[in-house]
């Protein structure tokens, strides 16, 4: 591999992901000097591969996979590591018709036999021949295997040592399955989403013309996990598609050493860079006083935010304090976008910055109708949307209430899609694809919204509503009152409900806190208590719990239904009913 990082400019004439298939992807951009660039926690180049050597690599790869009498279509699994060699594994399926399942590289998040247990249930699901995992989790991978009949289970060397065969490629074309996403997991165990050749080529097509217009001089940077769909689609794919370099810098390294973003930015000049919320929350928090002088942003035109419910506040914050380094709060772009639709649903504005929508929070909690809180005759508390733009060209999107009829701009429901990213199914999951994909092709996406002009507002996770006494109250509501108390920071709370005996619904807000002293966890508890009364009329019961205790997905982000299964199955409802109503007793007498 190169010693030095591939470079941004080059002279293949740039073409925006007008290709068939990935593999038609790679042997163009190989025909260039662009690459992808890896770098350590230091920050410090440890690998640079040219996407010509990758090319070559991936061939030679492939071959040797389809020595072992590999059929086309047989499923590959690959423990997702940001590493060179995942990149060789990807693309050595796309030559040779197999399907790459990328499997997530998070032991740290549950624990060995925890690890083990969900690389075994993928296996099982994906059906996989074979495996594959960097050394570091290769025996977490060949333990998750044992009695599956994989062909070969091991670390990238085992492959390599493989004979390559003699054989032409088989045609790969655009019905062909490209890959195999699965999700994170967060309501129950994951689900295959099947991403034929078609959907992620008109996907990543979207992405680069439209969502952010790349263009040859533009560079990528990634700190995002391969086996997310941001992180695959958005800044593994992206790149090759628009014949771009691409810089990157490992997932658990970044969560020890955010900052190092920061400085990779400034050193590799990337153009576009990507991050769920918590990413920005997580640097600015990081960030010394005076520090910001030493970064250089001003090349970053495309701060891409998406994956999450975006906060304004997350980045205000964010820019102001990196505004002295010259990054350009024009530079959000607020995006949207799931694995059942290869990745991207729609994008704010190029260059605006990002936008919101502020509504009368009590009467769409009541009514399902954002109305902008300057037009509300009796306003209550404001709530304020980041606005995630019109749907990319190719995409029809119909906002739907519980009967399935279709609602008029400004009434919240269920988003539906149909366009040509739109995933073929959930792998071997017939009855879980019908029940969100019609006939016709409609995705029930399962997220709730409103549309303004066009552009697609986000409310949250229908899975996460909260409904107490016939009110729809968002977790985010009352995340966000916990989140603003002094003892409690951005991604400390996480809110949801739990049934009690009479088949009602408590509303639970569990906290991370950093106080000790019993009195002050007391007063913080009686605190959160009164506001959400006072905010949203509801009673809740406030839970304390040490740091790092809040569940997250394979790729990182809080999961309410993790939190609220560990609740109930750590809790007695009956007596937290009961504690609930002398509660209430005590409050209504």
């Amino acid at each position: 591999m190169a010693a030095e990082p591939t470079p941004t400019e080059h002279n293949l004439p740039f073409r925006a992901a007008d290709f068939a298939t990935l593999a038609e992807v790679l042997d163009y951009a190989a025909q260039g000097d662009t690459g992808a660039n890896f770098y350590t926690g230091r920050g410090d180049l440890y690998a640079a591969l040219p996407y010509a050597e990758l090319r070559e690599e991936a061939r030679i790869l492939a071959r040797k996979l389809l020595g072992m009498g590999l059929a086309k279509g047989e499923r590959v699994a690959l423990v997702a590591e940001t590493h060179p060699d995942f990149l060789r594994f990807f693309f050595a399926c796309q030559y040779s018709g197999l399907v790459p399942v990328s499997l997530p590289a998070s032991v740290s998040l549950g624990g060995h036999s925890v690890y083990v247990t969900q690389l075994r249930g993928l296996l099982e699901s994906s059906k996989a021949s074979v495996a594959m995992a960097p050394s570091g989790y290769a025996t977490f991978l060949e333990e998750a295997g044992e009695g599956l009949g994989l062909r070969l289970v091991g670390a990238p060397e085992l492959f390599d040592a493989l004979p390559e065969a003699d054989i032409e490629f088989e045609p790969v074309v655009a019905s062909d399955i490209a890959y195999i996403q699965y999700t994170s997991g967060s309501t129950k165990f994951p689900r295959g989403v099947v991403i034929e050749q078609r959907a992620v080529m008109s996907n990543l097509a979207g992405i680069i013309r439209h969502g952010v217009k790349m263009g040859p001089k533009d560079r990528c940077f990634s700190w995002l996990p391969f086996y997310h769909d941001m992180g695959l689609v958005g800044l593994v794919l992206v790149p090759v598609a628009a014949q771009t370099s691409v810089d990157y810098l490992d997932t658990r390294e970044f969560a020890m050493r955010p900052r190092q973003w920061l400085n990779l930015l400034s050193k590799t000049k990337a153009t576009i860079s990507f991050s769920p919320p918590f990413g920005y929350e997580l640097c600015a928090r990081r960030l010394r006083p005076g520090e910001a002088t030493k970064y250089d942003l001003s090349n970053w035109r495309v701060a891409g935010v998406g994956a999450e419910m975006i906060r304004s506040e997350t980045l205000i914050r964010f820019a102001k304090a990196l505004a002295p380094a010259g990054f350009n709060e024009k530079a959000f772009l607020a995006c949207y976008g799931m694995a059942e639709c290869s990745l991207a649903i729609s994008f704010s504005p190029l260059f605006e910055g990002h936008s919101t929508d502020c509504v009368d929070g009590d009467h769409h909690s009541d009514h399902r109708e954002a109305l902008p809180i300057h037009q509300s005759e009796n306003p209550g508390r404001a709530r304020c949307f980041v606005e995630c733009g019109a749907p990319m060209p190719g995409y029809e999107v119909e906002i739907r209430d519980d009967t399935g009829e279709i609602l008029s701009e400004r009434h919240s429901g269920t988003i539906h899609v149909r366009g040509d990213s739109v995933m073929s199914g959930y792998f071997n999951e017939p009855e879980e694809t019908a029940a969100c994909l019609s006939a016709d092709g409609w995705l029930n996406t399962g997220d709730i919204g409103y549309q303004v002009d066009g552009r697609l507002i986000i409310t949250g996770r229908e899975k996460d509503l909260i409904i107490i006494n016939g009110r729809n109250i968002w977790p985010q509501d009352l995340e966000y009152l916990a989140e603003h108390q002094p003892e409690v920071r951005m991604g400390d709370a996480l809110a949801f409900s739990v049934p009690d005996p009479a088949g009602e619904e408590i509303c639970v807000l569990v906290v991370q806190c950093r106080e000790a002293d019993a009195n002050k966890r007391a007063n913080l508890m009686d605190r959160l208590n009164r506001l959400v009364h006072l905010e949203l009329g509801i009673d809740v019961y406030v839970e304390l719990v040490p740091l790092h205790t809040l569940p997250r997905t394979s790729s990182g982000k809080l999961s309410r239904s993790k939190a609220r299964q560990n609740f109930i199955e750590s809790h007695d409802l009956i007596e937290l009913a009961a504690e609930m109503g002398g509660e209430l007793e005590l409050k209504q007498g």
